[in-house]
C-alpha cells in the first residue's frame, strides 16, 4: 500500500493539499512548438517563487510540450546542494501536488488536468530502471528515487513520473547531461524508465509492455534527473514506444503520438520540474 500521501518523506507533518497551476516553462519556438532537450537548467522567475512564498500559487497558461532551458554559468553551491536534500525535507504534496493543471499542454494546445493516483515509497533505483538506463545514470549514483502515478481528467491516460537525486556534484551532472544528449541517450527505447502501476488504481496495469511514451532530463543545476513515462489506462500493449519529443511532432502518426501520450509525458515532466525548481529557490532563501 502507498504511503499517506499527505505526509513528508521522512517526517509526520501534513501538507495542504491544493491544486497547482504552474505556468509555462521555457523552451518552445516561434511557431509554439516544442523543443525538447535531454539538459534542462535554470532557475525559474522571481514572480514564481514569489507564488508559492505568498501561498497563491502557480498561475499561467502553458506552450504544449515546452521544456525548460539551460543557462550557461555554474550552478550556485547553496541551490544545488539545498536541492540534493529535498526529497527527505519537503512534504510529498509539494514535490508531487495532488492535482497539477496543464493549461495548453495538450495537443493542439488543449488544456490538461492530472490527478495523482499513487505515490510508490521512496526508495533505491534497484528495480525502477532498465538495465541499460540503470548503467546510464550509474556515474550520478542514487541518492534516492521518488515517483508517483498521474491520470488525466478522463482517466484514459496513466503517467508515472520520477525525481531521480543523485550522489553526484555539480561537475558530474554536466558530464551526465553532457553525455546524455550528445549520444541521444533520452530518445532510446532500450533506455526507457520504468512506470509505477500501483494495485487497486486505475494505473493498476501500467508495466513494461504498457509504455508508450517518455521523457528523461539530467539536470545541471541540482542532482536531480527528472523523467516521465505514459501509457493507456486499460493496459494495452505497446509494440513501439515513441519518445515524447518525436511523438509530439506535427505530422506524427504513430499510435502515441496521436494519442497525445508523448504530451501527457512531457507536460506532467515540465510541471513537476517547475514545481522542483521553485521549492529549491525558496528553500535556499535567506530573511532577509
Amino acid at each position: 500500500m502507498a504511503p499517506d500521501p499527505g505526509l513528508s518523506w521522512s517526517a509526520g507533518a501534513v501538507a495542504a493539499r491544493s491544486v497547482v497551476s504552474l505556468g509555462p516553462p521555457e523552451g518552445y519556438d516561434a511557431r509554439g512548438r516544442g523543443r525538447a532537450l535531454a539538459v534542462r537548467g535554470g532557475p525559474r522567475t522571481a514572480a514564481a517563487a514569489a507564488c508559492v512564498v505568498l501561498g497563491i500559487g502557480l498561475i499561467g497558461g502553458a506552450v504544449t510540450g515546452s521544456r525548460l532551458t539551460d543557462d550557461s554559468g555554474p550552478a550556485g553551491a547553496g541551490t544545488f546542494a539545498t536541492a540534493g536534500t529535498l526529497w527527505h525535507s519537503v512534504p510529498v504534496d509539494r514535490l508531487f501536488p495532488p492535482t497539477v493543471q496543464g493549461p495548453g499542454a495538450g495537443p493542439g494546445g488543449a488544456d490538461r488536468t492530472w490527478t495523482r493516483v499513487a505515490v510508490a515509497p521512496d526508495s533505491d533505483c534497484a528495480d525502477a530502471f532498465d538495465p541499460l538506463l540503470r548503467k546510464a545514470l550509474a556515474p550520478a549514483g542514487c541518492a534516492r528515487l521518488l515517483r508517483a502515478t498521474y491520470t488525466d481528467a478522463t482517466q484514459t491516460y496513466v503517467t508515472t513520473v520520477g525525481l531521480l537525486f543523485t550522489k553526484a556534484d555539480a561537475a558530474a551532472m554536466s558530464s551526465l547531461a553532457a553525455r546524455f544528449q550528445r549520444e541521444g541517450l533520452a530518445r532510446r527505447t532500450d533506455l526507457m524508465p520504468r512506470p509505477y502501476a500501483a494495485p487497486g488504481t486505475v494505473a493498476a496495469s501500467f508495466g513494461d509492455k504498457q509504455r508508450a511514451s517518455w521523457t528523461l532530463s539530467v539536470l545541471t543545476r541540482m542532482p536531480v534527473v527528472v523523467y516521465a513515462v505514459s501509457g493507456w489506462a486499460d493496459g494495452r500493449g505497446v509494440d513501439t514506444p515513441q519518445p515524447a519529443a518525436d511523438a509530439m511532432r506535427a505530422g506524427a502518426t504513430s499510435a502515441p503520438a496521436q494519442a497525445g501520450l508523448g504530451n501527457e509525458a512531457e507536460g506532467l515532466a515540465d510541471r513537476i520540474e517547475q514545481a522542483l525548481r521553485t521549492t529549491a529557490g525558496t528553500a535556499t532563501e535567506k530573511p532577509s
